[in-house]
């Protein structure tokens, strides 16, 4: 593996696919926070309205950072090295003055929000994405019994387990945020948990725990505990068919089901739609068809909305400032502003369930939201001006966004690319390049963890008679899902020239050849098509 394949890139011709990878790279590194804490520099990626470490934050946003930034494990890490002995992870650690000019102290800070529920398995998933990229195994093996500590944490605290349901709990928040309704007994954004806490059930979390799960059963699997990954894979099981029963109302998943009565004046919450039904798809919880119906449901709100996008954090938005802070007007951040972050976890989910052309149309229009000044935001209002410091209740609003950007990366190379790496530095792969989506016959792929340089690679070609691709990278094997163009059907598939078996898949209206090969080096790949004819 030579030094020219060390970078990431794509290119197929189009600007508003090639753009988005310099682009969203150009933010995270700007978003690259770097601390000196005991001694030790521990770097990660911090949001854009504030200077600090949140393993929310950074944990999304390695998913596409890991491409652009060497230091893939040492936030994981100090997140690890700073957990209670019940297993309690903190949200966030700085050591920059948060609020200024009331707060002038450069102490090193730790802060958990009580409210939260969602803080272990964003651990588990940042520690996961840093060993695919580090590819390490003693690494993960060292930071194992933290990630069972944190999940156990969450299943046997009062505060976050609903026995009754088998269900992870919280506060009434706005989808995963960090603040809670009230009715008014708090006189701000409330973080804490005390007598006035409305319960109830979100389904973000679980479907989040559900994805920690099976990566703690893929992990035990990896490092010879056929056992312990059978317990996590029982307890994903479990917990996936608690949520989809509890959780469902039959098109989308419902924002709080309520475990106190608490009702507020003028919110119809059987209709509110919550920014974490794509993450749910994308997380593995929800079926194909429950899939289908939240992208249609997506779909059938765009064509009605007077809003520029239909990445809602949350629609319809609750009544202004009832969750304790007058900015939070409806359409204002998360109470009903339009998030890259949303639209980028549709786009995924879109690639995935049969709407390719879909997810190319947003990846496109984030493309043309953010490419005229280079600047792309956390959250923008319903008529497409951006946050800021002045309009949000965090004290930044920098137009360097890595949660929502790095979203749309993910859809990019996981989605409408298809590089997925199922183990650790792309030692397996799935490979489902969607490129007929985006009218693209030519494309080169190359994506590089900055870490280990684990590398996969990749030329593809639609001629009139076949799909030809040679694809690089270090894998023992690859599963190939590849979209085929209009109605076109396979006739063959050969592997270095070599006749291969193959399936033939439908995705809703979408044909795909499946098959699976073992890899060595540079592999060439030819589909032979018969019916070629374009949709």
């Amino acid at each position: 593996m030579g030094t020219e394949h060390r970078e990431t890139l794509i290119r197929t011709g189009r600007r508003s696919l090639d753009g988005l990878v310099p682009l969203i790279g150009s933010f995270l590194q700007k978003d690259v926070m770097e601390l000196n804490i005991d001694g030790k520099q521990v770097s990660g990626f911090r949001t854009p309205d504030a200077k600090s470490l949140w393993i929310r934050d950074h944990s999304d946003m390695l998913r596409a950072g890991r491409y652009f930034h060497a230091d893939a494990t040492s936030a994981v890490e100090h997140f690890a090295e700073t957990q209670s002995a019940s297993g309690r992870i903190f949200d966030y650690f700085t050591t920059f003055p948060e609020r200024l000019p009331s707060e002038r102290e450069n102490w090193t800070k730790y802060v958990r929000v009580p409210v939260e529920a969602d803080v272990e398995y964003r651990f588990v998933k940042g520690a996961y994405l840093a060993w695919q990229a580090c590819a390490d195994d003693e690494w993960i093996a060292w930071l194992l019994p933290s990630m069972e500590k944190a999940l156990q944490y969450i299943q046997g605290h009062r505060w976050y387990w609903d026995a009754a349901h088998g269900l992870v709990k919280r506060a009434y928040t706005i989808d995963t945020w960090d603040f809670a309704y009230t009715a008014g007994t708090h006189d701000w954004l409330q973080f804490q948990i005390n007598d006035h806490t409305f319960w109830g059930i979100m389904h973000g979390d679980n479907s989040g725990y559900y994805e920690a799960f099976r990566i703690m059963a893929q992990l035990h699997d990896r490092l010879g505990k056929p056992d312990r990954a059978e317990y996590w894979r029982q307890q994903a099981d479990q917990l996936r068919d608690n949520m989809n029963a509890t959780c469902w109302n039959g098109s989308f998943y419902i924002h709080f089901v309520k475990l106190d009565p608490v009702a507020i004046r003028g919110v119809d919450e059987a209709a509110q739609l919550s920014l974490s039904n794509p993450m749910d798809i994308n997380r593995g919880v929800a079926t194909h068809e429950m899939a289908v119906s939240i992208i249609r449901e997506y779909q059938r709100r765009r064509d009605e909305t007077d809003a520029f996008a239909e990445w809602f954090s949350i629609d319809p938005p609750f009544p202004d400032a009832i969750f304790g802070d007058a900015k939070l007007v409806g359409g204002a951040y998360v109470n009903g502003g339009i998030m890259p972050l949303v639209g980028g976890e549709l786009a995924k989910a879109a690639f995935d369930h049969g709407f390719e052309e879909y997810g190319v149309d947003i990846l496109e229009r984030y493309h043309s939201l953010i490419s005229g000044k280079e600047e792309t935001y956390l959250w923008y209002f319903p008529d497409g001006t951006p946050a800021s410091v002045e309009t949000s209740t965090s004290p930044e609003a920098e137009p360097t966004d890595g949660w929502g950007s790095s979203a749309m990366l993910y859809a990019l190379t996981a989605g409408l690319a298809g590089v997925e790496d199922i183990g650790k530095g792309f030692d397996e792969v799935r490979i489902s390049p969607r490129w007929p989506a985006a009218q693209v016959d030519d494309a080169e792929v190359k994506l590089t963890y900055a870490s280990s340089g684990r590398y996969l690679g990749y030329d593809y070609h639609l001629g009139e008679e076949a799909i030809q691709m040679t694809v690089t990278c270090s894998a023992d094997a690859a599963h190939f899902h590849v979209l085929l163009p209009g109605r076109a059907e396979p006739e063959s598939v050969t592997i270095a020239g070599e006749e291969a078996a193959f399936q033939l898949s439908r995705v809703e209206a979408s044909g795909y050849v499946d098959f699976a090969i073992p890899m060595n080096g540079a592999t060439a790949v030819t589909i032979k098509l018969r019916q070629h004819l374009r949709a």
